[in-house]
């Protein structure tokens, strides 16, 4: 097995391909042990979130444990995952302000936190992360306390909010009376750390050359051909690495294009409202990889024409469906190794915003631009159609800097040519003050008379 991250830190590792174990992936603590609470936590999250959600909130947890045994400080000790929620409350509100660089500020029953321009973009996934840790831990009867992440008061002003009318210790009257007024459809959470300043927004990824990067990370790391398609596939297609690790053959099939495959979307529960579209070069790599090296693995070792279609595309080295902690664990292998800090979500933002740039490029009207938004908006299965807002507004400030540019161009050609001819000027007017002597000229008789009578 092989560490992921440095010793004194909390890390995880995967189970070894062919090793049979109720655990796919263990924690260990800062003293290599292993830590049951945040394994059984990982294996809880996957039974109710997506497998790449569950291994983002570990992620996040680990540094937040290393801390805990080493930084906290609750009444002169260090803070333990299990202490009551008071103590795990000050520990928290620590590590937001001393470590996330939040402001927090107390109210009667909960907090309110406010981002700062230092602040992660990973604080409201902390924030999930260590409640739902606590739910899982509840849930599990490791941990006898209530939920320290939750706002209890919040919950019974709410149920009272709900339950209680304008008459005491009366019910609610029904709506219809118009004797209450009506009940609000949106309330506060019921988080005890409130976000009162977070707003989610894509990130604007601009480097045409980030797949390549990748592509020669993975090379270093020696990818198989397996890993190499999927990375491939994350950025022609702008899809999540779960749509592409758990396609099938049939998804495959089931498309006219053989550039083309169908998958699900998040949201979906697993129908397959969407395609994915990619480009020759990896469809050459694709049917290379499944007529070859997945071949061999397969135990009836045949390749794509003879597979049934609810055989997966990319298997494990034993022949198992791949799963996203197995890929991922190659995905990570290649980024630590040359140095690059970028997770497989990246490379849908870098698809985005390169398909929002040919948009630009290439529509000659303001109808065009719209139809083809429209386009991309409906490939990404976006719910939310706003979502594409922040990225035009990052073109929108492009094509400023552009025409800026232009107008500071134009202003620095100008101060060249009046330069060049302030210059010009001078020295014409120097050409003429350079006569001292009319002995230095020829002219006729009379002329040379009248100079000489000057001097």
């Amino acid at each position: 097995m092989t560490t992921l991250t440095t010793s004194m830190n909390y890390f995880y590792e995967y189970c070894p391909e062919g090793v049979k174990s109720k655990y796919s992936l263990l924690v260990f603590d800062h003293q290599d042990q292993p830590f049951l609470p945040l394994t059984d936590f990982y294996h809880d999250c996957k039974g109710r979130i997506s497998d790449s959600s569950a291994l983002s909130y570990l992620q996040t947890l680990l540094p937040f444990f290393t801390w805990l045994d080493q930084h906290s400080n609750y009444q002169g000790r260090r803070v333990q995952w299990r202490d009551p929620p008071e103590a795990m409350r000050v520990a928290i509100e620590d590590y937001l302000m001393d470590e996330m660089s939040c402001k927090v500020k107390e109210k009667d029953t909960f907090c309110f936190v406010r981002l700062t321009q230092k602040s992660p973009d990973t604080v409201n996934r902390f924030l999930s992360s260590v409640k739902s840790f606590y739910k899982s831990m509840i849930y599990l009867g490791q941990y006898t306390y209530h939920n320290p992440l939750i706002d209890s008061q919040a919950i019974l002003n709410d149920y009272r909010s709900h339950s209680e009318g304008v008459r005491t210790n009366k019910p609610r009257m029904p709506l219809i009376g118009g004797t209450e007024d009506p009940i609000p459809t949106r309330r506060l959470t019921d988080s005890f750390f409130k976000l009162i300043n977070e707003e989610w927004q894509p990130q604007i990824i601009d480097d045409p050359y980030l797949p390549y990067q990748v592509y020669q990370a993975g090379k270093k790391a020696k990818w198989s051909d397996r890993e190499m398609v999927i990375a491939r596939m994350l950025f022609e297609t702008g899809a999540r690495a779960s749509e592409i690790i758990e396609l099938t053959i049939g998804d495959y099939r089931a498309r006219k294009s053989f550039q083309e495959v169908s998958t699900f979307n998040k949201g979906s529960h697993g129908r397959k409202v969407k395609f994915l579209r990619f480009s020759k070069d990896t469809v050459k790599h694709l049917m290379h990889y499944i007529n070859s090296e997945r071949k061999q693995i397969d135990p009836s070792h045949v390749g794509f024409d003879h597979l049934p279609d609810d055989a997966p595309v990319f298997l494990t080295n034993w022949g198992t469906p791949l799963t996203y902690e197995a890929w991922y664990y190659h995905w990570n292998k290649a980024m630590q190794r040359s140095e690059l800090k970028i997770n497989p979500h990246k490379a849908r933002h870098w698809f985005v915003t390169t398909r929002m740039r040919e948009v630009y490029n290439i529509s000659k009207t303001e109808a065009e631009i719209q139809q083809r938004k429209d386009e991309l908006i409906k490939y990404m299965k976006w719910k939310n159609a706003d979502t594409i807002k922040v990225y035009e507004h990052y073109f929108d400030e492009e094509k400023h800097r552009q025409a800026h540019d232009q107008m500071l161009e134009s202003m620095e050609k100008s101060e060249r040519e009046y330069n060049t001819n302030r210059k010009a000027k001078r020295k014409q007017k120097l050409q003429l003050t350079l006569i001292k002597s009319s002995s230095e000229l020829e002219f006729d008789q009379d002329l040379q008379e009248l100079l000489d009578g000057l001097e």
